[in-house]
């Protein structure tokens, strides 16, 4: 009998869960639409084409996995259908799993992870800096931000094509100790000072002016990342707990509905 009294909320309760879960799919899906049709998005945003174009597909696939199975669930809960409610945790249980398993991957490649951020900004610093808009934005705002220069050290603009006279010449394949190279003003601590204007050629050995900054973003980023990882965890966690409370929650109106049926037999 207290199965049949809850058999209301528990109804309400699963078609909500799983609006909540469409919304969030229908997000994904229009958002990764219409960065695939702005072909003017596409061109400022990244130079590595294939690479984006295969985020952007993961994401339209993930949303769209979300959408068909809030859609199973919505309907399973509101039409009582038995056969669409264990549809529905069958799909859930798959996510689940998945989802675990990518967790625990990426614990166990955290390593691999920070080397790709380093090498990622390395090669925004090297070759992309002064040359796409896009990218000179977002190195610019990381040191100024994360108060650092470089990935690892302002050492890494020796060699650049920043660093070159007019930003387009070639890129030197060596770099010696007497190589003289210059940081952008996003590296100083000041930017309007004057000591910035002076500090900002720099020769490769030398001890760094204190007017820029002598720490790498890799660190940084990777510290704030840290910060902000109890956030993060608790947003993983509860859509976690969500998806497992909607999978209970169909099972148990699915067990209700067979019984109510047997009842009414």
């Amino acid at each position: 009998m207290g199965v049949f009294e809850c058999y209301g909320i528990i109804k309400f309760m699963l078609v909500f869960v799983n609006l909540v879960f469409w919304a969030f799919g229908s997000l994904a899906v229009s958002l990764s639409i219409w960065m695939l049709v702005d072909q003017a998005f596409l061109i400022t945003l990244s130079q590595d084409q294939p690479n984006f174009y295969a985020g952007l597909y993961i994401l339209l696939a993930a949303g769209t996995l979300m959408f068909i199975i809030s859609f199973l669930g919505c309907c399973g809960a509101y039409k009582e259908s038995q056969c669409m409610l264990v549809s529905f945790f069958s799909c859930m249980l798959i996510v689940i799993v998945a989802q675990i398993a990518t967790a625990a991957w990426l614990y166990a490649n955290s390593n691999r992870l920070e080397e790709l951020v380093k090498s990622s900004i390395q090669a925004s610093i090297k070759y992309e800096y002064s040359i796409i808009p896009t990218r000179t934005q977002i190195v610019d705002s990381f040191q100024q931000n994360l108060g650092c220069c470089g990935a690892t050290s302002p050492n890494d603009w020796a060699g650049s094509k920043f660093s070159s006279s007019d930003g387009s010449s070639e890129i030197l394949l060596t770099v010696s100790q007497g190589t003289i190279f210059k940081v952008p003003k996003s590296c100083c601590k000041n930017e309007t000072s004057f000591d910035c204007d002076m500090s900002r050629k720099i020769r490769i050995a030398d001890i760094l002016p204190s007017a820029i900054y002598d720490v790498g973003c890799t660190d940084q980023i990777i510290r704030e990342f840290k910060k902000q990882s109890g956030i993060l965890f608790g947003v993983i966690i509860s859509l976690g707990l969500l998806e497992v409370i909607a999978s209970v929650f169909s099972l148990i109106l699915c067990c209700a509905i067979g019984s109510n049926d047997r009842y009414k037999a």
